[in-house]
């Protein structure tokens, strides 16, 4: 029996336009770092970071120590110049970028419904930002992070997806089986994956992803208005 109910945010708790999502986060990020590198430079580093932390199986290597690890190589700038750049952005100006998401009255109905189920609410994020901008993206979806038992950030975690042990870590954390927990994600490869190792999977195909991939790891699928009719279907826990 399912109680425990993944959901990823971009796209899914969240819907935005990911390209543009992209392209004003490095405007404002490179904004912020102009007196020490051009936006192109800026943009290519934090790429290679991203990617280097990505393909880590390190399982002692959290996300944050790889993506710096790689940063810091390629920047040739000290360490306490360059965090607290990366932590005031976070802090003061990522909101700057809200306005290229909004939100969902159906998923907020939904994960509402769930949660007065009795259902434990995760946000199975692919952890590439720290904590601080995943909370803030959840509280642009119209949610509380408060709401959800466990959240991923790159502070946490070790893997990215679309790797298995991204999710093995996940039910590590919750301390509960795939049998008893569903992926609710709108990213074919990278949500739906999670059926691998027995996780139920919920594709959400309003802002979906990788859509000219084949089906094969799917058990659900629909719109938002179909995922709020079926957690109206789900039973109560309580």
């Amino acid at each position: 029996m399912i109680t425990n109910i993944l959901f990823d945010l971009d796209g899914t708790l969240l819907p935005l336009d990911m390209d543009e999502f992209l392209k004003k986060y490095f405007y404002e990020l490179g904004l912020k770092f102009k007196d020490h590198f051009s936006a192109d430079e800026l943009t290519a580093y934090i790429w290679k970071a991203t990617a280097y932390m990505i393909k880590n199986t390190e399982a002692t290597k959290t996300n944050s120590v790889a993506f710096f690890e790689e940063f810091y190589r390629q920047v040739g700038i000290d360490e306490e110049i360059v965090t607290p750049i990366f932590e005031e952005f976070y802090q003061l100006d990522f909101d700057k970028i809200k306005s290229t998401s909004r939100q969902s009255k159906l998923m907020i109905d939904a994960v509402n419904i769930l949660k007065t189920k009795g259902y434990n609410l995760i946000v199975a994020t692919n952890p590439l930002f720290p904590q601080v901008a995943i909370h803030k993206r959840i509280q642009w979806a119209g949610l509380d992070p408060a709401d959800f038992s466990f959240i991923t950030s790159f502070e946490e975690m070790h893997y990215c997806k679309p790797q298995l042990q991204f999710y093995r870590e996940i039910l590590e954390n919750i301390k509960q089986p795939p049998e008893k927990c569903m992926m609710v994600g709108n990213d074919i490869e990278e949500d739906m994956i999670a059926k691998k190792i027995g996780i139920t999977t919920y594709l959400i195909e309003d802002c979906l992803v990788d859509k000219d991939k084949p089906y094969d790891n799917i058990d659900y699928k629909g719109r938002y208005e179909d995922f709020y009719l079926f957690a109206l279907s789900m039973p109560e826990l309580n």
